[in-house]
């Protein structure tokens, strides 16, 4: 994507043009929430996910309580009220329980690149994208704790940052039944990243109630970074005609 391309993007990141978008996205988000994960059906698909989830809470608790790194398996199984052998028929390691945000991260980015409608501009698609994924990983209440673990613990971020570039991957194939290049398809899926995880690390450390508010303010420094840089490109075209 060029700058003039990027240009494109800009007035779709405008605070002033969306005034009432957060709030219908967030309608939107929370309709579709449910459908990002399909319900278990059968009753042992059921018991799966409620031991799947007990060990979940339990470990993050954990973590957050004592520690990462010195909180160990048979410890999770304990507080889960499960066993060791039932820990590791979901999780591969600790590591990988830690890292499992950030796979259903991508799932909920897939899942929402393909919601979006046909009609819309990169810029809108990319807008929407970063608005509904925002809103639904704050309305998880264990987001501030996971936060807290992975910026205390370098082992558990290490966890997280593990999976990144295979999700990214994902991601990039979802944006490339929408774009015409993969360029653009690569570049959107790195700024969608980016985008979100400074909204969610202001958002938290800040202690805003209203990530969508958050959002917002990224979008405008995004803007005025693409603004700068049209305007440098500008320049040089003047002085390299001049010469």
């Amino acid at each position: 994507m060029t700058l003039n391309a990027m240009s494109t993007l800009k007035c779709q990141f405008g605070i002033e043009c969306h005034k009432c978008y957060p709030r219908s996205i967030m309608l939107t988000a929370s309709q579709a929430s449910s459908a990002d994960v399909p319900a278990p059906t059968s009753l042992q698909e059921r018991k799966q996910e409620f031991a799947r989830n007990a060990i979940w809470d339990a470990a993050i608790d954990l973590f957050f309580d004592k520690g990462f790194d010195e909180t160990t398996v048979d410890e999770i199984a304990v507080r889960a009220g499960t066993s060791r052998r039932s820990f590791f028929r979901h999780f591969e390691s600790k590591s990988d329980l830690m890292a499992q945000p950030v796979v259903e991260w991508g799932a909920s980015l897939v899942s929402a690149i393909d919601s979006c409608s046909p009609s819309f501009s990169v810029g809108e698609l990319f807008r929407e994208v970063v608005f509904k994924v925002a809103l639904k990983s704050a309305s998880n209440p264990r987001s501030g704790k996971l936060m807290q673990i992975a910026g205390k613990y370098p082992s558990a971020r290490e966890a997280q940052l593990s999976r990144v570039a295979a999700v990214q991957d994902r991601v990039t194939q979802a944006f490339s039944k929408r774009c015409k290049d993969e360029v653009t398809a690569h570049l959107l899926a790195g700024l969608v990243f980016a985008v979100l995880g400074t909204t969610h690390q202001v958002w938290f450390e800040k202690g805003e109630k209203d990530i969508s508010a958050t959002a917002q303010k990224t979008f405008s420094s995004l803007s005025k970074i693409v603004s700068d840089m049209d305007r440098a490109q500008a320049h040089r075209r003047i002085v390299e005609k001049s010469l």
